[in-house]
């Protein structure tokens, strides 16, 4: 007796759908929350990279800060033109006795602006490490994206092959999956954008000798920083997840959850609106990187 072939498409198609939906839930739980951890929990070692060594210099005679202080001879001949036209423009200009004590503080910052930014970023893994050790002490468990991936397997566990994908625990457990997919796509690019900020710094520095253009040291200052923070941000929101967690789980936790890595995914964005900064989220990312140096 033949089959129903309808019957016979229609079983392929579903498990065929299961399949590739399983096999997209595993790799996400498998390979992307150990990335997560060392793409959020940075500290002064990413500056530790030989090729990046070797961009911003040995020494201040080498790299991006020889630039910068050649650079400063621009800045002298762009002052000296504009002093001497002011006598017959009768523009205000700043004094020379001005610009020497400028010039000397962002001579001394420009030299040292890469350890001054890696002072920070030591400084900020410190703080987020302590945040993280308190949360250690309380749940007996290291406060990470990895531990929080044992959270959730126990929370919204579910049999793709019975069905339960498409049950209400199966549309959870999409929501978080493809939501650590757009969380590891943010935090990368985070990852990225403090090394960029990290290499331009010396010229962020630089911009500083003449009034008219320190708007580029607060706009890169107000972006370094906002990205920093985030990391200090990320552990009380882990934090928040871990207390919700329960050995007997119930919808009241599997929601927590989902909120909770709404709240990392949306993190970059409340800490811009209350400090300003670049928004790391894909789909609105790549208009800001445009804007980056907007002044104001």
């Amino acid at each position: 007796m033949l089959e129903n072939p309808e019957f016979n498409l229609a079983y392929i198609i579903t498990q065929t759908i299961k399949t590739l939906i399983s096999n997209i839930f595993s790799s996400i739980d498998n390979t992307l929350y150990p990335i997560l951890d060392d793409l959020v929990f940075i500290d002064s070692d990413i500056m530790n990279n030989p090729s990046l060594i070797n961009i911003i210099g040995e020494n201040n005679s080498s790299g991006l800060v020889m630039v910068a202080n050649s650079l400063i001879i621009g800045f002298l001949i762009y002052y000296s033109i504009s002093y001497l036209l002011s006598h017959f423009t009768f523009s205000q200009i700043q004094r020379p006795a001005q610009l020497i004590f400028r010039l000397l503080l962002c001579v001394i910052s420009v030299n040292f602006s890469y350890l001054l930014c890696r002072q920070l970023l030591f400084l900020n893994s410190l703080i987020s490490l302590a945040i993280r050790s308190i949360g250690e002490n309380i749940f007996g468990h290291e406060i990470c994206f990895f531990a929080l991936l044992s959270d959730l397997n126990l929370i919204v566990s579910f049999n793709v092959a019975g069905g339960a994908l498409f049950s209400l625990d199966g549309i959870i457990k999409a929501m978080l999956s493809f939501g650590i997919l757009n969380l590891t796509f943010s935090y990368a690019l985070r990852y990225v954008m403090i090394l960029v900020l990290t290499l331009i710094s010396p010229f962020a520095f630089l911009s500083l000798i003449l009034p008219n253009t320190s708007w580029i040291f607060r706009s890169w200052l107000k972006i370094f920083l906002s990205l920093l923070f985030l990391q200090i941000l990320v552990p009380f929101i882990l934090l928040i997840s871990f207390l919700f967690s329960s050995p007997e789980p119930d919808m009241f936790s599997k929601l927590i959850y989902v909120g909770s890595i709404y709240a990392l995914i949306k993190a970059n964005t409340y800490l811009r609106e209350f400090m300003g900064g670049l928004s790391t989220e894909v789909s609105s990312g790549i208009s800001n990187i445009k804007s980056i140096f907007s002044g104001g």
